[in-house]
C-alpha cells in the first residue's frame, strides 16, 4: 500500500494512556490548523513539513510488535488533517492492531469516512460551545466543525470519550459548567478533566490556578453523577 504522503511528526514506541485500558504505540501526524496556546506539540503544527520520521519505518516496527501491542493511536497535531489518513489506518489495521484517534473534530466530512475503521475516539472539547470562546483558543472559526464531528461521534455508536484542557487563561469554573451540561444533554457519556500544564511560554499560570479549575466540588460531584465515566487526569 503506498502511503508515501502521510507525513510523520514523531512516534511513541509504548503507551498505556493514549487509548484507555490498552497498551498501544502513537503515530503523532504532522500538522494541525489551530493554534492552541497550551499545545505541547506545537512544534509539529506547521501542515504537512517534511521531517525525518518515515512512515515506512514506523511500519516496519509495527511488524515487529505484533502481539505485544494491542493498538496504534493516530494523535497530532491533528490527524484529520492528512487526505491519506484512511489508507494509513487501513495499512495498520491489516497488521492485527485496534485504532484510536484522538481528534479536536477539525473536517467532520473526513472523520465520516474513517469511524468505520476506528475503535477508539478521543475528542478535545477546548470551550464552551460559543463562537468567541472557541475562536479565542484554537484562533479560527471552526466551532461548527467540532459541533457537527460530535454529532457523528454519537450517531456512530463507538467508544468516544470527550475531555477539556483546563487552562485558566481560557477557562473558568462557570465554562466547565456550560461544557458539562451541554454534553450530558447531548447524550455523551464519558467526559474527562485535564489538568493545565503551563507551557515554556505562560508566564502567568500558577499550579495553584491550575489545580483549583479541577477541583471544585460542585463540580465534580455534578460531573461524577451525571457521566458513566468522569475522573480529572494530572
Amino acid at each position: 500500500m503506498n502511503n508515501s504522503k502521510i507525513v510523520v511528526g514523531g512516534v511513541e514506541k509504548f503507551s498505556a494512556v493514549d487509548f484507555p485500558g490498552v497498551l498501544s504505540a502513537v503515530v503523532f501526524m504532522q500538522g494541525c490548523p489551530w493554534k492552541c496556546p497550551y499545545c505541547h506539540n506545537a512544534s509539529i503544527r506547521e501542515i504537512l513539513k517534511e521531517n525525518s520520521f518515515s512512515w515506512e519505518k514506523f511500519v516496519d516496527f509495527l511488524r515487529k510488535r505484533v502481539g505485544r501491542l494491542d493498538a496504534v493511536t493516530f494523535s497530532g497535531g491533528e490527524p484529520l488533517v492528512q487526505d491519506c489518513l484512511g489508507d494509513a489506518i487501513k495499512e495498520v489495521k491489516e497488521l492485527g492492531f485496534k485504532i484510536g484517534l484522538h481528534t479536536g473534530g477539525y473536517r467532520p466530512e473526513h472523520l465520516a469516512k474513517i469511524l468505520p475503521l476506528v475503535d477508539w475516539v478521543g475528542l478535545d472539547i477546548k470551550a464552551p460551545f460559543d463562537e468567541a470562546k472557541y475562536q479565542a483558543i484554537i484562533r479560527v472559526n471552526h466551532l461548527k466543525k467540532v459541533e457537527d464531528s460530535l454529532d457523528l461521534l454519537l450517531q456512530w455508536g463507538g467508544d468516544f470519550e470527550c475531555r477539556t484542557t483546563c487552562d485558566p487563561r481560557f477557562l473558568s469554573i462557570e465554562d466547565l459548567w456550560v461544557i458539562a451540561k451541554t454534553l450530558k444533554e447531548k447524550g455523551v457519556k464519558k467526559y474527562f478533566l485535564q489538568k493545565y500544564r503551563p507551557v515554556e511560554s505562560d508566564k502567568t499560570s500558577t499550579d495553584d490556578m491550575c489545580e483549583r479549575l479541577v477541583s471544585d466540588s460542585g463540580l465534580l460531584k455534578y460531573l461524577q453523577e451525571n457521566f458513566e465515566n468522569f475522573e480529572v487526569r494530572k
